[in-house]
Parts: structure tokens; C-alpha cells; sequence
């Protein structure tokens, strides 16, 4: 929902696909309060995007702190690092934080009993249908909110007992569909009555005002937090995020029909040239790039690593507290939404 001046009443309404409901303004813009923030009892509708390799217990903590929500990245990581960084996560907040689950992960199975196990409060699925472990999931009281590029997966994610969903259009960082959330976000929030997440290319107050206008009750962040101080990435990855303009993102692995963006570089121009020319077969491209990101988060390689980053990273100007950018961004978003 988003929210306007009457100036008949001097009262902000919500609305939705169904109905308008009088709220206190006060309480609103305290808040900035909507069925996401209920759901999980946290004081901003934010989730940290659950990057892999780089979304740990320290940003995620950090974020939870803010108000928001910050989320584990599982990736394909030993379970017993993650069972470490959830229960780390646990010491460093008392907020809700959530897990992501790639769900094509040789881990998934054994993540999805972690979750369980370990009481985590939410968490996000994507790449691929988490329909057989649904039932577990919400029998444990897990929220269950997966990240989808399509209407059609929205809906049977609805279907399946999803909590809510993530629309995240083709600007984010990392492997993207190929719709923009411009477009996206409005035609999901049409087509479900479950509480809708807005993501990619969204990175400050302005981004989130433009969400709600397009239905969502939340926004999913992740390029911006890269350039949180909390966050553990390699000094160099950060530099490029924060030095990024508005031409410096590329999108790679095109022809092995899992695209990803990143922030140019010499490695990441030669991989799309490779790609475009012919002189990079697919096998060839996921042999170049094995390890590749890890290379990029841990040892800021330039050479041989692949920094993935949103459309976005040309507004991210500088290194900030979590704290700091979350409250940034919805003090803009509330002034935008309250004229």
C-alpha cells in the first residue's frame, strides 16, 4: 500500500487493490508501517538481498538492527559455517533476520532442515520451486517469501502457502530474469493478494516511494548494502561499487542461460565479448568463472573475479553504517510519500 495527504481530513490513507483504510499520520510515518512489517514485526519494510558469498551474520545482524530485515545468504556453504553464522546472528540481535535458500544448491535439503532446526523466523527462496518443502517450513511457523522473475511463479508461489513474494526485475545484481520492476512489480501485485516485495534497482528513498506507488508494501536492497559498513567484502569490491557509474554494469552468461550482472571490469568485458563473438562456449564460461566470485569477495581480484552488482550502483556514492542507510532512505521515502 502507499499513502497520501486528503487534504479534506488531513489524514494519510492506504491503499490497496481493495480498499482504503484511514490510519493515524502520526503512527504512519513512525512507522512506515504495512502488512510486510506486521508479518515479520520489524519497524522498516527492508530486506537485505541474500547475496551470496557476501550477505554473513554481521551485515545481516546489522541490517535486522536498523529495523529491517537482513538475511543469510546460504549458497552452496557448509552447512555446519551456516549453522555457525545463524547461531552468530542470534548473539549480535534479538530483531528478526531471515536465510536464503538457492534452491538449485547441492545444500538445499540439508538447509531447508537447518531452518527448522535452528528456528529461523523467515526466509527467501529463489532459483528453483520450494513446493516440497513448503509444508514443513510453514508447520515450523517459518515464513516462507521466495523471489520471483514472473507473474506465473508468483501466483503458484501463492498457491503453494508463500507468506509473500519478492518481484525482482532485471536490474539487481547477480542472476536476473529478464523483466524490469518497473513492470514487474505492478502486474504481480495484481495477480496475488499475498503482501509483495519490490527488488532491483532500488537504492534510495525515491527507489522505495516508486515501489509503493507500484503496489509493493516492501523493498528488497542489495547493491546499496554492499557499500554498508558492516559489509565484509573485499575493500576493492566496495571501491567499485562506490566509484560505479551509470554505464558500469554488464550483464555475463547469456548464453549459458544463467545471466548475471556485475560491475565492468577488464574480466567481466572479456567474458561478454567472449560470449558475443563465439569465442567463449558455454562450458568454457562456467570453467572461467568457477570460483569467481569468491575471488571477487574474498581477495578482490580483478583479474579473475566477477563482482556482481546491480544497474543501481551509480547512486551509491559513499561507505555507510547499515543503520545509516536504511534510516536515509526512508526518511526520503516518507517526505516523497507525504507531500
Amino acid at each position: 500500500p502507499f499513502f497520501f495527504n486528503d487534504t479534506a481530513t488531513t489524514e494519510i490513507y492506504t491503499l490497496s487493490l481493495h480498499d482504503a483504510l484511514p490510519i493515524s499520520t502520526a503512527e504512519r510515518i513512525k512507522t512506515m508501517e504495512t502488512r510486510i512489517t506486521k508479518l515479520l514485526g520489524i519497524k522498516y519494510p527492508i530486506f537485505q538481498g541474500g547475496m551470496a558469498w557476501i550477505a554473513e551474520s554481521t551485515l545481516a545482524a546489522a541490517v535486522s538492527n536498523a529495523g529491517g530485515v537482513g538475511i543469510i545468504a546460504g549458497g552452496s556453504a557448509p552447512i555446519d559455517y551456516l549453522r555457525d553464522q545463524i547461531r552468530r546472528a542470534k548473539s549480535l540481535t534479538d530483531k528478526p533476520f531471515g536465510v536464503n535458500i538457492m534452491l538449485m544448491s547441492p545444500n538445499a535439503e540439508d538447509l531447508a532442515q537447518l531452518v527448522i532446526d535452528e528456528k529461523v523466523p523467515m526466509i527467501t527462496t529463489g532459483a528453483g520451486n520450494p513446493g516440497k518443502f513448503m509444508e514443513a517450513w510453514n508447520n515450523a511457523g517459518i515464513k516462507v517469501i521466495p523471489v520471483v522473475p514472473s507473474v506465473a511463479l508468483a501466483k503458484r508461489m501463492e498457491r503453494s502457502g508463500a507468506s509473500a513474494v519478492i518481484a525482482e526485475g532485471t536490474e539487481s545484481g547477480g542472476h536476473i530474469g529478464e523483466n524490469t520492476t518497473m513492470c514487474l512489480v505492478p502486474q504481480v501485485v495484481d495477480a496475488v493478494s499475498i503482501p509483495v516485495i519490490a527488488a532491483g534497482g532500488i537504492a534510495d528513498g525515491r527507489g522505495i516511494a516508486a515501489s509503493f506507488m507500484l503496489g509493493a508494501e516492501g523493498v528488497q536492497v542489495g547493491t546499496r548494502f554492499l557499500a554498508a559498513e558492516e559489509c565484509q567484502i573485499h575493500p576493492t569490491y566496495k571501491q567499485l561499487v562506490v566509484d560505479a557509474k551509470d554505464t558500469d554494469s554488464i550483464v555475463t552468461g547469456r548464453t549459458t542461460g544463467h545471466p548475471c550482472r556485475n560491475v565492468k571490469t577488464k574480466f567481466s568485458k572479456k567474458l561478454a565479448s567472449g560470449e558475443m563473438n563465439g569465442t567463449i562456449t558455454p562450458d568454457e564460461f562456467e570453467q572461467i568463472t568457477l570460483g569467481s566470485l569468491r575471488k571477487a569477495v574474498q581477495d578482490g581480484n580483478l583479474e579473475e573475479g566477477s563482482f556482481l552488482c546491480g544497474a543501481i550502483a551509480g547512486m551509491v556514492k559513499k561507505v555507510q553504517p547499515a543503520k545509516e542507510i536504511v534510516e536515509e532512505m526512508f526518511a526520503e521515502a516518507e517526505k516523497l510519500l507525504n507531500r
